[in-house]
């Protein structure tokens, strides 16, 4: 902890509750969050706020939640994510970790590690993926890091799944599926009409939007919307206006997310966009005992708006670095 009235190191700190948050700062704001309350079945309205985990996401300058929570739009949607909504196992056993109906859920078993410093903050945490009857049926490591450069958040995940019931099978669809981004709620209530996407082969107009879907599968959308090396997000939400001195007025700022996956990934990835903020990917794949499931995707974040060249040079930077490890 640093000493009140003293500048603050420009490095990472975790400030951990050791109960429902883990929040990484740097420089003493806040950059990103893990939400690991303990599901809490003591009514329905504290269901649906612990039923998950995920994590929160911070603007670049740390001065806003740029990600939702429990609640609002879609409530099954918040911050990254990353589940199945499509799970069988073992004996016709089926589980719905996206929107956790009938008792499936996700949660929080052990925090692995948590590091800081100068360059980076990660942490590693033991997730349970559990059934309808409430027993885990695969256990996650899931390491979330998170870097600071040239006033941008980048922000990287690494996943391993591994069965603990035998051959399980994951599907779903591009909404409720894979690892996904969802902004805040203010994007839905004031701003959705802003909201356009960059893609590898162009930047699209507020309103055009794509979404990969099963019904149809010889259309044009579902050819140019799979296996994308990348796909951004550029929205635009309130933040405080600095000329006020915290009287509470605000004024819109645009930022963008890119979204970067990485071609190790399982394939066919199936991609999702909406106006109110939630994009992202999913695939199908079967973990068994000898074949868990990995995966890396790594996102970004900055201030203001970003061309095709600048989200294409972020993703094959991704794709490069990692041949080279």
């Amino acid at each position: 902890m640093h000493s009140s009235g003293l500048t603050p190191y420009r490095e990472f700190e975790w400030h951990d509750d050791h109960g429902t948050t883990a929040e990484l700062q740097f420089a003493g704001s806040p950059v990103m969050s893990y939400q690991y309350e303990a599901v809490d079945n003591s009514t329905p309205e504290r269901l649906g706020e612990t039923y998950k985990v995920f994590h929160h996401v911070y603007s670049p300058d740390g001065s806003r939640l740029m990600t939702k929570g429990p609640g609002g739009q879609f409530p099954h949607h918040r911050g990254l994510f990353y589940g199945f909504n499509r799970i069988s196992y073992g004996e016709n056993q089926k589980a719905d970790v996206w929107h956790c109906k009938d008792g499936a859920c996700q949660t929080h078993e052990a925090s692995v590690t948590q590091v800081a410093g100068p360059v980076f903050g990660r942490d590693v945490n033991k997730i349970a993926w559990r059934g309808t009857d409430g027993k885990p049926f695969a256990i996650e490591l899931r390491e979330m890091t998170a870097y600071k450069i040239n006033g941008s958040t980048m922000i990287e995940f690494a996943s391993v799944l591994e069965t603990v019931a035998g051959p399980i099978v994951l599907k779903g669809d591009p909404q409720h599926a894979g690892f996904q981004f969802r902004a805040s709620q203010d994007v839905p209530d004031r701003t959705s009409d802003q909201t356009y996407y960059i893609r590898p082969d162009g930047k699209a107009d507020p309103g055009k939007f794509r979404n990969w879907s099963s019904k149809k599968d010889d259309s044009d959308i579902n050819k140019r919307h799979i296996n994308l090396p990348w796909n951004a997000m550029s929205i635009v939400l309130p933040v405080e206006r600095a000329d006020r001195g915290g009287e509470g007025a605000t004024e819109d700022k645009r930022f963008t997310v890119c979204y970067l996956d990485h071609p190790e990934n399982p394939k066919p990835s199936r991609y999702s966009e909406r106006d109110y903020a939630r994009f992202g990917s999913y695939f199908e794949y079967e973990v068994t005992k000898d074949s868990p499931l990995s995966v890396r995707y790594r996102v970004w974040i900055q201030d203001g708006e970003m061309s095709v060249d600048e989200v294409d040079r972020l993703s094959k930077s991704f794709a490069d670095f990692e041949k080279t490890e």
